[in-house]
Order: C-alpha cells, then sequence, then structure tokens
C-alpha cells in the first residue's frame, strides 16, 4: 500500500495546501449534500455521511456551512442538483488515473479533464478502461509513536480489517489499515478503545497492482495528479503509480 500513502502525502502536503479555503469548503460541502440524498440525512445509520462530516470539522468548516449542505441533501433547501461521475484515464507512462468528480454539469467537467489530461501527455479514457484495476477500501492511519505493531494488527484483525502496513513520510510513522468501507467505522472503534489514535479516515479506490513511471514520467504525471485534484468539479484522484522520493521531493 506504500504507492497509496506517499501519493496521499503528496495530497496532503502539495493540493491541500495550495487549495484556497473556499475550494475545500467547496468540495466537503459537495461530499455531504451527496452523502445526505443517497443515504438520509442520519449520521448513525450513514457511515458515508458521517465520514463527510467529521472532514468538515477536521478542516474547520463552519457549522452552518455543514448544516446547509446537509439539508441541501435531504432537500430542506434548494440547490445545485449534483450528481457522481467517474472518468478514467491514463497519464504519461500509460499508468492508470480514475477520477471520481461531483458536478452539475457534466460537459464542463468532462471538457476540463480532457484538457488537463493532455495538457500533461495524458488522455481521458472510455468507461472502464481502468476502473478494473481498483478497490473500493477503507483506510485508517495510525499514529505508531508508542505503540506496539503486533497489538494493533491483533485489534485490526479483531474487527474485521484486512490488512496493515507501516508508512514513514520523514516526520511521522504510521500504521495504514486497510478495511472494507462496510466495517471501516467498526474498526476505528476498536482502535480508539484501546487508545490508539487515528489520524486520518478514508474511503478511496486502491490500485490492486502498482507500477513506478521511470524519473522522465514521473514529474509530469504528479503534476497531472496534482492539477486535476485541484478542479472544483474533483472530489478524489487515484492512481496505480507508485514514486520514489526524489520524484515526490522535486515536485513538492
Amino acid at each position: 500500500m506504500a504507492g497509496h500513502s506517499k501519493w496521499k502525502n503528496i495530497r496532503l502536503h502539495k493540493g491541500k495546501a495550495d487549495l484556497e479555503r473556499g475550494k475545500i469548503f467547496g468540495k466537503l460541502s459537495r461530499e455531504i449534500t451527496i452523502a445526505a440524498r443517497m443515504g438520509g440525512g442520519v449520521v448513525d445509520s450513514n457511515p458515508r455521511l458521517r465520514l463527510a462530516i467529521e472532514k468538515a470539522r477536521a478542516a474547520s468548516m463552519p457549522v452552518d456551512n455543514i448544516k446547509r449542505a446537509l439539508q441541501k441533501g435531504t432537500g430542506e433547501l434548494g440547490g445545485e442538483n449534483y450528481e457522481e461521475v467517474v472518468y478514467e484515464g491514463y497519464g504519461p507512462g500509460g499508468v492508470a488515473v480514475l477520477v471520481e468528480c461531483a458536478t452539475d454539469n457534466r460537459n464542463r467537467t468532462v471538457a476540463d479533464l480532457r484538457h488537463l489530461f493532455s495538457r500533461f501527455g495524458g488522455n481521458l479514457g472510455e468507461s472502464g478502461s481502468v476502473a478494473w484495476q481498483f478497490e473500493r477500501k477503507g483506510v485508517l492511519l495510525v499514529a505508531a509513536e508508542g505503540l506496539e505493531e503486533d497489538a494493533v494488527l491483533d485489534a485490526v484483525l479483531e474487527a474485521g480489517g484486512e490488512d496493515m502496513s507501516s508508512t514513514d513520510d520523514g516526520e511521522t510513522k504510521s500504521f495504514e489499515i486497510i478495511a472494507s468501507p462496510e466495517v471501516l467505522a467498526e474498526v476505528r472503534r476498536a482502535l480508539e478503545a484501546r487508545s490508539m489514535t487515528v489520524s486520518s479516515e478514508e474511503v478511496a479506490m486502491i490500485a490492486q497492482n502498482t507500477v513506478q513511471p521511470d524519473a522522465e514520467q514521473s514529474t509530469p504525471l504528479l503534476k497531472l495528479l496534482n492539477a486535476i485534484e485541484d478542479h472544483d468539479d474533483v472530489q478524489r484522484v487515484a492512481t496505480n503509480a507508485t514514486f520514489d522520493d526524489d520524484a515526490l521531493n522535486a515536485v513538492s
């Protein structure tokens, strides 16, 4: 899972830092609205909504903004009619790129993404062209300091988790835990019951197999991924590429 972790780190350190606060809040609002529309407005019975609201709070999104987004999803307030669309494409070197969007204008979104792929040496593909290479999984990060790896793994497996690995971004060592989205909340509760700190939680598309682009391809590919994520309509980006530290540092 190292490729997922390193791309996650780049997104946190570069992508999120560059986005204006309003853009971040816009993406979070869309996720809350869609989650509430699809699964109802009760957090206890809607895991996706729970996660969306927790992310909004972690980003210091105002309570009123969260409330409005929730009311749009439940129909109490009017607003844009966002729909979820997944686009698939290839980056430099033919690596797979999966883009999850929430948009009120498909024509605008696909035109913008096609331009971005072309600009950085990739191309937008047909539906189904790369999605088969990914699985939707829940991902938790737990701060590793002071913890025994075997104790964390035991808690994960007892709660229904699937896998665990160590990650290190140069500053903080963490355990990355993989679970099905259906049991993600249960795994988190099991960890927190043992006083283990969950620093990040998300549902992401994880590549079943990864490839590592060469140095010449890595820079334009990372620029493509960051440009796509910066787009207002884009909620999540996944790739089957992994990157070495030199490539990550060059772009960040």
